[in-house]
């Protein structure tokens, strides 16, 4: 008997990923269906593992198997049917969309670490991520799992519900909402967790825990799911046909010309938020509803956006602020009460929430790194989060919109 048959896949939905894999892929089949990635896995914590990513190749790549196996149901379509963004001619294509396993490759290396590639039609390879760092935490963290582990989780848990309770009580009407959604779905400790997070959270202060990021729990749920664009889709267009110097721009206009003022937040660190800011003129600073912050100092990013608005005179009231880098719920509040008077404000909190069981989670990404032939980087305002393979291109990257090292 395989030792594999009487196990159930942990992806057994084509919902449970992200929003925003949605909404970037609509835009891909509608613009540049034509184009080309190359992603590649990194745990930047590696040193920390309890043991080497390398053990879980075996079950990785069956469970990636199963993957590639599942479709859509008539049931999941009609949701997607049913969120005004999406299209429908999106959701007919949606209907004929299975996973390829050619695309994604599995090998670890001498150190016993694990390696990802995932190389195809960006239509294709965008869709792996979330499933495959979902499916790499699951698997590292099914063998740490022990009655005290998850004891302590739902301490830990119960901690979070009493907090925003007692925030809750403390949020004036009069004021700017705190709001609060889930962007776990990457790192979680695995999906049942992951809805017993966000069930106790938004039991606890539905009036602060508003969403998630993950479409299969919303639809569940029966809560907002929660996402525009990632770094991927503006990276991308560092290979489409556009002068470098102009790739935030083309993007944001893509944005524009699909969605037509909804899903309005912007990504602002692909080359950072000072290179950002010179493209984000009067033009889109009028069409984009508001900004999302993924790294750097998220109090110096604020004040920065805080004076781009100023200057283009535009009231920063009726504009959002949505951050996302390595939150918490202590933290998102004390920018809350910073941003409050000046800023729409909301927070996407991810590890914290979906895998803060007492032990050092992984920190695993799945980017893209070179499109179309060519390669393409991200130069993070946190300089671990910078990510290439290509050196050479990353200096010139940095050389074209004045960023230093």
């Amino acid at each position: 008997m395989n030792a594999h048959s009487a196990r159930t896949p942990i992806i057994h939905s084509l919902l449970d990923t992200d929003l925003y894999k949605f909404t970037m892929l609509q835009v891909v089949l509608h613009q540049f269906p034509q184009a080309y990635g190359v992603y590649e896995f990194r745990c930047r914590n590696n040193d920390e593992t309890v043991y080497p990513l390398a053990e879980i190749q075996e079950e990785l790549e069956w469970e990636l198997d199963q993957l590639c196996q599942i479709q859509f149901t008539e049931d999941e379509l009609a949701y997607l049917r049913g969120l005004r963004f999406i299209k429908s001619d999106f959701v007919d294509y949606l209907e004929l969309f299975q996973l390829k396993r050619r695309f994604i490759r599995v090998s670890t290396d001498e150190q016993r670490r694990l390696n990802i590639r995932v190389e195809g039609p960006i239509l294709q390879a965008m869709f792996f991520e979330i499933f495959t760092l979902a499916i790499v935490n699951e698997l590292y963290f099914r063998r740490l799992e022990t009655p005290e582990v998850l004891a302590e989780g739902e301490r830990r848990l119960q901690a979070k519900a009493e907090l925003l309770r007692r925030y809750a009580a403390e949020n004036h009407s009069d004021e700017s909402p705190f709001l609060i959604s889930d962007f776990g779905t990457r790192r979680r400790y695995r999906l049942s967790w992951q809805e017993h997070v966000i069930r106790t959270l938004y039991d606890a202060a539905p009036d602060i825990f508003r969403g998630t990021s993950n479409v299969y729990l919303a639809k569940k749920l029966n809560i907002t799911p929660i996402g525009t664009m990632a770094h991927e889709f503006m990276q991308a267009f560092q290979a489409l046909d556009v002068r470098l110097r102009d790739f935030q721009k083309a993007a944001l206009e893509a944005w524009v010309h699909e969605y037509r003022g909804d899903l309005g937040i912007a990504l602002t660190d692909v080359v950072g938020m000072d290179a950002f800011l010179r493209d984000f003129d009067l033009y889109f600073a009028k069409l984009f509803d508001g900004l999302r912050h993924d790294s750097g100092d998220p109090y110096v990013w604020g004040d920065k956006a805080y004076a781009h608005y100023r200057k283009l005179k535009i009231d920063s009231r009726t504009k959002m602020l949505t951050f996302s880098d390595g939150l918490n719920i202590e933290r998102a509040w004390d920018l809350y009460q910073y941003f409050k008077n000046r800023f729409k404000t909301s927070f996407g909190i991810g590890t914290n929430l979906t895998n803060d069981m007492g032990i050092v989670p992984l920190n695993i990404v799945l980017k893209l790194v070179a499109c179309n032939g060519q390669s393409v980087a991200k130069i993070s305002d946190t300089p671990g989060k910078t990510m290439s393979d290509n050196s050479t291109f990353l200096a010139y990257l940095r050389q074209v919109f004045s960023v230093s090292e």
